[in-house]
């Protein structure tokens, strides 16, 4: 099977793990900025994350560098647009991008500046090539809870534009949930769709929460719902969707190893799939190559693609008449 071929989507995607390392320099020197070092090896070596890390939080350490260029506006629309173009490359057909504001504020750029040249990118790659999109906002569980607001009302502009949804991200503690319940209630209120990282170290509980407390529709990783019987069978009945990301769930040690990986348990029991890179640069992936891991090791068949295909297009956050576009593609 031509994997690369294949029509993709992708529905978590990180901007700030997603960044060409020959940018990172590039932009480096552009804004004077010093570098660990200007040689190509060394910058990849400091943004891809070993193939099994420690735990998740050596994993995130691998960001730093990418967040010290992406301070201005034009670095932030540079990267977006050269996001969406390396996946339209691989033919990527939709793909919806999170990264969290609050990150991007050390030179002195408003909330609204940074979304807006994020969306510019995309939609200056979605006019060259064949790739549609949009951006989901990351609320950090790690930020001061009263910048949320800021996030969600600046955003809130760009909704059906370019932005649909939030998200919550970063290390991910038991019972977090509890904490967000006012702050995402004011995004659903404000039209925003939800997604939100769950059961990626955290257990099962940390799922359930997400999808009875926040109203996730869908959820990030979600695979420690195996053996935690309640957030298994709510994810079910709620037809709520996992975003797996088979790399960077090994790496993170989330999974020991891609077979143990519950992805085609999940898929044969009629759990909602869909199959996702998470971090381009981080994990040292593309879609075809998740694509091709997960259908190799699983021995899924093309029919099982295209079902998962169609799994991502009807669960993703486009408009209809995208999804509709999208659907031209399943076979």
């Amino acid at each position: 099977m031509n994997y690369f071929n294949l029509p993709k989507i992708d529905l978590h995607c990180h901007l700030d793990g997603s960044v060409r390392p020959e940018t990172i320099i590039s932009l480096a020197k552009e804004q004077n900025i010093s570098l660990p070092s200007n040689d190509i090896n060394e910058i990849n070596s400091l943004m891809i994350a070993p193939e099994t890390c420690s735990n998740l939080d050596e994993y995130l350490l691998r960001f730093e560098l990418p967040l010290s260029v992406m301070q201005t506006a034009e670095a932030i629309e540079r990267i977006s647009f050269e996001l969406f173009e390396d996946a339209a490359k691989e033919n990527v057909k939709y793909l919806e991008v999170r990264f969290g504001p609050l990150l991007h504020l050390e030179k002195g750029l408003s909330l609204e500046q940074i979304i807006s040249s994020a969306v510019n990118g995309m939609k200056r790659a979605e006019k060259n090539y064949d790739i549609k999109g949009n951006y989901i906002l990351s609320l950090l569980r790690h930020m001061p809870k009263e910048s949320i607001q800021g996030v969600v009302d600046a955003g809130a502009k760009y909704l059906h534009d370019g932005v649909v949804a939030v998200d919550l991200a970063g290390g991910e503690p038991s019972g977090f949930c509890q904490e967000f319940v006012p702050y995402l209630q004011y995004a659903v209120e404000k039209g925003y769709r939800v997604t939100i990282h769950a059961g990626e170290q955290g257990d099962g509980q940390n799922v359930y929460d997400a999808i009875s407390l926040l109203g996730a529709e869908r959820i990030g990783h979600g695979i420690h719902i195996k053996g935690h019987a309640t957030a298994y069978k709510l994810v079910k009945s709620k037809a709520v969707t996992l975003e797996a990301c088979p790399s960077s769930n090994v790496q993170t040690k989330a999974v020991d190893k891609l077979s143990a990986h519950p992805i085609k348990e999940f898929y044969q029991d009629g759990v909602l799939i869909t199959i996702n890179t998470d971090n381009r640069t981080v994990s040292n992936t593309t879609m075809t190559n998740e694509v091709r891991k997960v259908m190799e090791e699983f021995d899924l068949s093309r029919t099982d693609y295209f079902n998962i295909y169609k799994t991502s297009v009807t669960h993703s956050f486009a408009n209809d008449s995208v999804k509709q576009h999208l659907l031209q593609y399943a076979e």
